[in-house]
């Protein structure tokens, strides 16, 4: 019977294809019949993928019933028919989803089974960030829209952006495999990210997010809105991204820190320890965002052409590139993002406000291995004594596998919750995996 047990999910999955088929909905029908294919898999996360893919086809289904009985009503028509088969359909939509949650769909699906829900949790993270920018943003935000008309592949887009977060999530879920896996991941990312701006320049202006040019300094990032005295959707990218996922923004999606770890990674060899940027670690970002807003709100005061103050933008970032070369490198340890850029420190207080913590527990013997992994000045002696990273922790990870104890660990710091350092992990890391992929169809110049 395990063998059979797919068919009903499977034919309701299909039934929402057909659905939005009919609506022209190219992409999203694609989509579901794809994932009509997988729950044949023993893939453990396509079952929790699945389950809430009918979740939301139920609301589906009576969204559409409610809209077609409203229109036989004001037809005079009679709908009583339209209800029950209408009603059919959600019931066996219901069904199928009892069927993917049951105790004999658990044994099915036993791939990687423990990796699962963080892997859903990922895919269905990206899922959502991306359905809701493709609503809220008042411009197509998808290459697949932009290149192939508005609603008709930018489902599939979505779709397959959440695949690929579930791989990576059940890739990364080993603390090991997050500690290499991750630099990689962070320079495919700016890779991708400044390749899409090569080809605006050259190929066609559709790669650039609002079809004109902005430089990619991340200080414009508050800078730019100042001058310009007008929201950016980069403001509301990066705010969000801070309070769900703390100061992830500078060790995963930072599209120019990515070239500073990298930097460091480069000299890392000649030391045995990172070395920090010390005290600069606060004076250095704080003298930065100061400069930031005061230049821009006077550049704006002072009615300053936009081309100079660009100029002037861009020999910042290339200063910036300056210090990766000549002390990130030589240091082994990240001084652009830890010293110069001041999105780091507004990434850094921010973050405060999501619940995601580094935390050392009674086991730490302060043996101070955890410090040689830390590009981020964060796990200073001081720091390791008080049993907790400094500010400049970006909750990289990459000091969890290096403590033999154990004894370094995520924490989910809500007040009367208590999650294991495993769970708050995963969580953490099927959010940031969920917003890397979510990043990858949307973070453009």
């Amino acid at each position: 019977m395990n063998r059979l047990l797919p068919a009903l999910p499977c034919l309701s999955l299909v039934l929402l294809a057909a659905h939005h088929l009919r609506y022209g909905e190219v992409g999203i029908t694609v989509a579901f019949l794809v994932l009509a294919g997988l729950v044949w898999t023993r893939l453990g996360w396509v079952r929790h993928v699945a389950a809430a893919a009918l979740l939301w086809g139920i609301f589906t289904w009576a969204q559409t019933a409610l809209l077609l009985v409203r229109m036989r009503m004001a037809m005079a028509d009679d709908w009583t028919r339209l209800a029950i088969i209408m009603g059919s359909v959600m019931a066996v939509n219901f069904v199928a989803m009892a069927v993917l949650t049951g105790a004999r769909a658990r044994k099915r699906y036993d791939a990687s089974s423990e990796r699962a829900p963080y892997q859903a949790a990922a895919f269905i993270v990206t899922a959502v960030v991306l359905l809701i920018a493709r609503n809220k943003v008042g411009f197509p935000i998808l290459l697949s829209d932009r290149f192939f008309g508005a609603w008709s592949w930018g489902g599939l887009q979505i779709f397959l952006h959440g695949v690929y977060a579930a791989w990576l999530a059940g890739l990364v879920i080993d603390p090991n495999a997050h500690r290499m896996a991750r630099p990689r991941l962070w320079a495919f990312f700016s890779a991708v990210f400044f390749l899409q701006l090569a080809l605006g320049l050259t190929v066609s202006e559709r790669f650039l997010m609002t079809g004109s040019l902005h430089l990619p300094v991340p200080a414009l990032i508050i800078g730019g809105p100042l001058y310009r005295l007008e929201m950016s959707f980069m403001v509301f990218l990066f705010l969000g991204t801070v309070i769900l996922a703390g100061p992830a923004w500078c060790s995963h999606l930072c599209y120019v820190g990515a070239w500073d770890d990298l930097a460091s990674r480069f000299g890392s060899k000649k030391t045995s320890r990172p070395q920090s940027a010390g005290r600069w670690l606060w004076i250095g970002r704080i003298v930065s965002l100061s400069l930031t807003i005061l230049l821009a709100v006077g550049l704006r005061l002072a009615g300053v052409s936009w081309p100079v103050a660009l100029a002037l933008a861009a020999l910042f970032g290339l200063g910036g590139v300056a210090v990766m070369i000549f002390l990130s490198r030589r240091r082994g340890s990240m001084i652009h993002c830890t010293a110069y850029c001041p999105m780091g420190l507004v990434a850094n207080c921010i973050g405060k406000l999501a619940p995601w913590r580094m935390r050392m527990d009674d086991s730490c013997t302060q043996c101070g291995k955890c410090a040689r992994s830390c590009r981020y000045g964060a796990l200073e002696p001081t720091d390791i004594a008080r049993g907790k990273p400094g500010l400049s922790c970006t909750l990289c990870g990459d000091c969890v596998p290096s403590c033999r104890q154990g004894s370094m660990g995520y924490r989910l710091d809500i007040p009367g919750l208590r999650v294991n350092p495993a769970a708050a992990r995963g969580a953490y890391l099927a959010l940031v995996i969920g917003l890397h992929a979510a990043f990858l169809a949307v973070a453009r110049v």
